[in-house]
C-alpha cells in the first residue's frame, strides 16, 4: 500500500512539474501588433477579416446534429427486437419517438425551423 501511494505521489509531482515548466516556456514575452494582424500582401487589410456568421444556419445545423444523434439511437431497437417481446419493443420505440416528436414541435415553435424571416 505504501508503494502505491509513494508511486502515485511521485507520478502526480512529475507531471504537475512537466505542466508548469511547459507553461512557463511557452509563454510569449511580447505581443506584436504587426505580427497578431492578419497580413494581405503587406498591406493592411481593406475589410475585416472576419465574414459575418448567419446564426440561424448555426441553430439549424445544431438541431440536425441533434436530430441526427438521436436517430442514431433508433438503430439498437432492432437488436432489442431479437431479445424481448413486442409489446416491449413497441413501447421504448414510440416513447423515443414520441421524445423526438416533441423536440422537434418545439422548436418549430419557437421559431428555429424558419429560414426566411
Amino acid at each position: 500500500m505504501f508503494i502505491l501511494i509513494t508511486s502515485a505521489s511521485l507520478i502526480l509531482i512529475i507531471s504537475s512539474l512537466m505542466m508548469l515548466i511547459s507553461s512557463i516556456l511557452s509563454k510569449k514575452t511580447y505581443i506584436d501588433r504587426e505580427k497578431s494582424s492578419p497580413f494581405e500582401c503587406g498591406f493592411d487589410p481593406k475589410s475585416s477579416p472576419r465574414l459575418p456568421f448567419s446564426l440561424q444556419f448555426f441553430l439549424i445545423a445544431l438541431i440536425f446534429l441533434i436530430f441526427d444523434v438521436e436517430i442514431a439511437l433508433l438503430i439498437p431497437l432492432i437488436s432489442i427486437l431479437k431479445i424481448s417481446s413486442t409489446l416491449y419493443f413497441w413501447s421504448i420505440a414510440a416513447f423515443f419517438i414520441f421524445i423526438l416528436l416533441a423536440g422537434l414541435y418545439h422548436e418549430w415553435n419557437q421559431g428555429a425551423l424558419e429560414w426566411a424571416s
